[in-house]
């Protein structure tokens, strides 16, 4: 278990081990290993890149061990990026309804620790991408091209990420823009002092999504990580 909460060994070998049939069962077991690594911190951007950058080096590291061959491996791969993916969505989800609570506290979009946050969700589809294609480039040579090609085909295809963050963005927008009508808005002070617990309050909601679709939930980290990238 390495210092995300992330048992490596585990991955690398279940990668190692898998038939080219198990591919539902290795995304199932990368969209939980993720999960749980990210209700573990709190959801900053820095955060999300460093258990995506691990959960793909354990992929990598497995596939590469595989009997079945780089070319062979490819489709187990596509299978470990949709887990990431399936995971970044409810880290999307679980910023949405943070933010959301924020805005309908009166808390303004355009100020500038909320805005921040809304950059860095609009931005995670791009570093979903980034970061799986620097690790990948640290892996065994067998495994360059064929995350090479999941990258490519993910790319033209779209991510749920992505798409569930555009979708987050302008329904915050409009809400924003309904609070404003509505003269709800709080002063500079009250927003700084919501904003300061936004992390926090982000994973807090992820946990409780997790908990009430019945998934395991991991224990909060002793030490959280750090708000800024």
């Amino acid at each position: 278990m390495n210092k995300l909460g992330i048992d490596q060994d585990a991955l690398i070998q279940q990668f190692a081990d898998a038939t080219a049939r198990q591919g539902e069962t290795l995304r199932k077991a990368v969209n939980e290993a993720t999960l749980q690594a990210l209700q573990g911190r709190e959801l900053t951007l820095k955060n999300i890149k460093a258990v995506i950058k691990s959960v793909t080096e354990a992929a990598s590291t497995g596939a590469a061990q595989n009997p079945m061959g780089a070319e062979a491996v490819e489709p187990l791969l596509a299978k470990a990026f949709d887990g990431m993916d399936g995971a970044l969505r409810q880290a999307v989800e679980a910023n949405r309804r943070a933010l959301q609570q924020l805005v309908t506290q009166g808390v303004d979009l355009q100020e500038s620790q909320i805005k921040k946050a809304v950059d860095d969700l609009e931005k995670m589809e791009d570093a979903f991408f980034s970061t799986v294609a620097k690790a990948s480039q640290g892996a065994a040579e067998s495994m360059q091209t064929p995350w090479a090609q999941v990258l490519d085909t993910m790319k033209l295809k779209g991510t749920g990420t992505g798409a569930d963050a555009t979708a987050s963005i302008a329904q915050l927008t409009a809400q924003t823009q309904a609070a404003l009508r509505d003269s709800r808005r709080l002063g500079l002070k009250a927003a700084k002092t919501l904003m300061d617990s936004y992390a926090a309050l982000a994973s807090g909601v992820l946990i409780g999504m997790s908990e009430a679709l019945g998934q395991p939930a991991a224990a909060p980290a002793a030490k959280r990580g750090a708000r800024k990238d």
